[in-house]
């Protein structure tokens, strides 16, 4: 059986995608301070460099990354527009929790080198 070889240049890539990656968790965890700005960073880089990590195990996290900016955004606005009866209030925690979890738990599987399923 032939082992795959994997060259520096492979290994050097994996890297750079993978810091790549915590970036994107990064800029999506810094939204709630700029007030969603570097969260859209975070989506448009997802999308400018998910080509480069289609097949490895950092596609899981790219998918991640890209649905809890989406349903994030989506939940958010349910919120605003729901303020406005209180409900918003529960709606808008609920939210946030959910993408503090979401971020937490990209971010702890990154550095552990896990993919994620979405």
């Amino acid at each position: 059986m032939i082992e795959p070889s994997f060259t520096d240049d492979d290994s050097e890539q994996e890297s750079n995608n993978k810091n790549v990656t915590m970036l994107i968790y990064i800029l999506l965890a810094l939204g709630f301070v700029s007030g969603g700005l570097t969260a859209i960073a975070a989506v448009i880089i997802n999308y400018i460099k998910r080509d480069d990590v289609r097949g490895s195990w950092l596609e899981g996290h790219f998918r991640w990354q890209i649905n809890t900016f989406w349903f994030g955004l989506l939940w958010t606005i349910i919120a605003l527009l729901t303020w406005i009866v209180l409900l918003g209030w529960f709606t808008g925690a609920l939210v946030t929790i959910w993408l503090i979890y979401r971020i937490a738990k990209g971010a702890i599987y990154l550095n552990d080198n896990k993919g994620l399923t979405v």
